[in-house]
């Protein structure tokens, strides 16, 4: 069994409309992330949800704005995720940030050129 290992997991709630300089804020968040040389984000997308506002989000057929809700999640080390907060807090204007830590079990990638039993 691979040995845990702490780490910090950071989840950004936003809502899909939400932009940054035109641009998905979700978007800018990967790229700011991978520039930071994170180990990874991945944005997953909502059905529907709510938050302080107690507003309903969610995805309605015959809407032109789509504002279903949207979580970042990011897992790395503690130092690296708390380096890139700041980033955070310039980019997300009304979402919500939550930093956990967490237990890491890394699971190497199988050796697909061996034969299995």
């Amino acid at each position: 069994m691979t040995p845990m290992r702490p780490a910090l997991q950071l989840t950004v709630f936003i809502e899909e409309c939400d932009t940054w300089h035109h641009k998905p804020l979700s978007a800018e968040i990967v790229h700011r992330a991978h520039e930071a040389g994170l180990a990874g984000a991945t944005v997953l997308r909502g059905i529907e949800g709510f938050g302080a506002s107690s507003v309903i989000h969610g995805f309605r057929l015959l809407s032109l704005k789509q504002d279903v809700p949207l979580a970042i999640v990011i897992v790395d080390e503690e130092e690296r995720v708390r380096s890139f907060l700041p980033t955070l807090r310039e980019l997300v204007d009304g979402g919500l940030v939550i930093v956990e830590h967490v237990d890491v079990m890394h699971c190497p990638a199988r050796d697909t050129t061996r034969a299995h039993p």
